[in-house]
């Protein structure tokens, strides 16, 4: 546990470093900002996640770090910390993913969201919520996503919700007991897939959560069929 939380605040104090040295370098090409975000910043971030996976058992103290995440979230946006601001509202969401895996009894449970979300987001980024609030409301769509900052002080961005359900799904790979370091992977390539779809379609946003649901379920259908199925055997013996 020591060995993590040394890590996570190399890791953490890295991403700062960068964040903070990026807008002063110069810009890159678009497809340079892609491979930067995708295969750099994307899963720096995300390794903050799998780092901290293990305070998913420790509920309460789970609880009380969201809590002061979040009001140093609003107290370092506020104070003009943008840099602080933004890797203290990423912890806060993924924490706040992490404490919403106890809501799961069951790995059925979590399968269903999985089914569900993508075509939720979907509706929500091309029809609905979020495609107005992009378009229209760029102010109110920073504070509810998290930067990738990218040289000469560009970004790209992922919504808060994304950033959850990353968190829950990650931890529900390792509640059941099914392949966390391949749903890791699987669901970092499947944000870099979509930052390049977005560029390569020239569109202002595509739909995260697919990408992300797809991480969670594809490396571990087999394992989940499995244990469904168990659950459906006991249940009909019962």
């Amino acid at each position: 546990m020591v060995g993590r939380a040394a890590a996570l605040l190399i890791v953490a104090g890295a991403l700062v470093a960068w964040f903070e040295a990026a807008p002063h370098l110069g810009g890159v090409s678009t497809w340079d900002d892609v491979a930067i975000v995708a295969i750099v910043l994307m899963p720096g971030m995300f390794s903050l996640t799998w780092l901290a996976l293990p305070v998913w058992r420790r509920p309460k103290e789970l609880a009380i770090g969201v809590g002061v995440l979040a009001v140093a979230t609003v107290v370092l946006s506020e104070a003009g910390v943008p840099v602080f601001a933004n890797i203290a509202k990423f912890a806060a969401v993924s924490g706040a993913g992490l404490l919403f895996l106890s809501a799961f009894d069951q790995l059925s449970w979590t399968v269903i969201v999985a089914l569900i979300i993508p075509w939720v987001d979907a509706y929500s980024v091309w029809r609905g919520p979020t495609r107005s609030i992009t378009e229209n409301h760029p102010a109110v769509f920073s504070k509810l996503s998290v930067a990738f900052v990218v040289p000469g002080g560009g970004s790209a961005r992922l919504g808060l919700p994304d950033i959850l359900f990353f968190s829950v799904f990650l931890g529900a790979s390792v509640r059941w007991g099914l392949r966390p370091t391949w749903t890791w992977l699987a669901m970092t390539a499947g944000l870099g897939i979509t930052i390049a779809l977005t560029t390569v379609w020239n569109t202002s946003g595509l739909p995260a959560l697919p990408a992300i649901a797809l991480g969670f379920l594809l490396p571990n259908v087999d394992l989940i069929w499995k244990q469904l199925a168990t659950a459906r055997a006991a249940r009909a013996s019962s």
